[in-house]
Parts: C-alpha cells; structure tokens; sequence
C-alpha cells in the first residue's frame, strides 16, 4: 500500500510495527516480522535514510510520525505526477497536430450515436481549462442541461462558460431554472431567436458539432472536430451569434430576466448630443457651428468617444452605439 512513497514490503511491515509499538528493538522486530536480524536492520537503515525511523538508543528504533515523514513525499510524487501529465497531454497534442497536418481525415471524427456524444460532451468539459462555448438549441439531444453535471465542476475549478440559448429552448418546462442556476454558478448566458446548429467548442481546440440527422435514422449523429480552419470558422460563427444575441440575467426573486443587460453608458449628455448628431450623418463643421466650438475640438471628442466604445472607426462606433443603445 506504502509502495508509491518507496516503501517495500519489508520496510512497510516493520514501519507498521513501529508506529504501533511506539519504540521497539531489532529483535522484537525480528520476531513480529518473522525476519531475520539482517532483513529488519537492512529495512531500520534504508527507513532512516528516508527520515521514517530514528535510533533512540543502540538498537532501539522508533517511528517518525507519518504525516511528516511521508507528506512531503506524496507532495513531491503528486508533482511529479501533475508534471508528467502536463508533459503527455504536450506531447499528445504535438502528435495529434502532426497526425492531421499529414493525414486530413484525422481532424473530423464521426460520433455514431447519443451515447458517444454524451460521453466526449462529459469528457471536454472535465479536461477543459480555460473556456467552454456552446450553442443550445430547442429539443436536446445528447443531454438536458439538468443532465450536465460536469458544468458545475468545470465552472467551480475556473472554467469560463459562454453559452447562447435559443428562445424555444428557453420555453420548455424547467429550462428556465436551469438556465437561472447556471448564470448563479458563473455562466455567461445569452439568448438568440434562432440558431443555426448545436455545437460545443473546449479551449478553441476541440468541438463537438451535431450533424443533420438522417431520414429513418433513430440515432443523431455528431462530427468532433479537432484544429483546423473548419473549427475556425465555428468560432467565427459563435462570435458573431454572441454579438448578436441578448444577455441573460437572474432577478433579486431567482427568476430568469430575458431583456438585454446593458452596461451603463460611460458618455455625459454633451458627447451623447455630439454622438446624436454623428451618426445622423452631420459633417464634423457643422457639428463644430451647432456646439460653438473648433472642428479640431469635434475631431479630439469624437476620437474619445470611440476609445471609449473601444473601437477603431466612426462606421464601428454608429454599430457600437446601436448595440449598446446608448442613444
């Protein structure tokens, strides 16, 4: 049992007896263990150079308390293992990128059943460490979101969820709740009329995508999806869709509030009004006339606008303010 902390049989035996006994000599060792003196002094001296055991006196040994002489080896071997997992998931990735550069068809794999998705949905969601995206659609296949108890897991160790739900599937029965104790656990939810198909992404490295179900075909099918620009362009879909759609939010009472969350406007009245006349097509001199002020001062105020919005052209800040219904 001792064996991962580098123990043996005979020193595990003979470590036992000393935590039992307290203290006890090569020759009451001997005769509990049914060993020879050389077996029990060779096991007392290999356990001292591990800092196991202490000689209290010629031939008296006792045992070094457990916690401090074997925790700091089960730290250690814990690191050893967590290196050496980092090392192999490293190399696993470097072959399996090599693998697709050289073989295409390694970069789609093709889930036969609800089974096989609901496994690899599970498993993507136990090794992720950084985001999950999702798209959730009405009717769920592989699982309910009550079925998804990797979520909570993933969402408790640091795992970033980003999740659009489509409105029908915000109608059935309980979807509501669910949805509400998942924004509470930390997820990033929105809602979109319609999506154009299931999917899941785990560190924009992997991705599970729902295929069209074939007529007499009991059984979805899903393709998993690894690297390539076939997943990058799904992740251009997701974005475009999150800009799209309308955050989720919980009320003070628990329930789920569907009206879009808008962060506060950062603009005082004055660069609203300047804003106003902006994106109704006024040029910068008669904007410059209306306001009594230069048109290099219109020019420097619209310039903090857009740092503000965080975008780089007018074109960009119109759809920013659009979006953000700051006007």
């Amino acid at each position: 049992m001792l064996e991962p902390v580098g123990l043996n049989s005979v020193e595990e035996l003979t470590y036992r007896l000393l935590v039992s006994a307290a203290e006890a000599e090569v020759g009451e060792l001997g005769r509990h263990t049914r060993l020879g003196p050389e077996q029990v002094g060779e096991a007392l001296r290999s356990m001292a150079a591990k800092g196991l055991v202490r000689e209290v006196s010629p031939g008296r040994f006792a045992a070094v308390a457990p916690d401090i002489a074997l925790g700091a080896s089960l730290l250690r071997r814990q690191q050893s293992l967590d290196w050496a997992r980092r090392s192999l998931e490293e190399l696993s990735e470097e072959y399996r990128a090599n693998v697709r550069r050289r073989d295409a068809a390694q970069l789609i794999e093709v889930l036969p059943n609800r089974a096989a998705m609901r496994e690899h949905l599970l498993h993507m969601q136990d090794n992720a460490r950084e985001e999950i995206l999702g798209f959730c659609l009405a009717g769920p296949v592989a699982m309910t979101a009550a079925q998804n108890d990797a979520e909570p897991s993933a969402l408790a160790r640091g795992v970033t969820y980003r999740v659009i739900y489509e409105r029908a599937l915000l109608e059935e029965p309980g979807m509501q709740a669910d949805v509400a104790q998942a924004i509470k656990l930390g997820e990033r939810s929105r809602a979109i009329p319609r999506l154009p198909v299931r999917l899941t992404v785990a560190d924009r490295r992997i991705g599970l995508l729902t295929l069209v179900q074939r007529p007499g075909l009991s059984e979805p099918t899903a393709a998993l999806i690894r690297g390539g620009t076939l997943l990058d362009a799904l992740l251009a879909l997701f974005e475009s869709q999150w800009d799209r759609a309308t955050p989720l939010s919980v009320m003070d009472g628990g329930a789920l509030s569907l009206e879009a969350e808008t962060a506060p406007c950062p603009l005082d009245p004055d660069d609203l009004y300047l804003l106003s006349l902006l994106v109704a097509g006024v040029p910068d001199k008669s904007i410059a006339s209306q306001l009594g002020i230069s048109q290099r001062t219109v020019q420097r105020r619209v310039s903090g606008i857009m740092e503000a919005a965080g975008v780089q052209t007018r074109m960009q800040l119109a759809w920013h303010a659009a979006r953000e219904r700051w006007l």
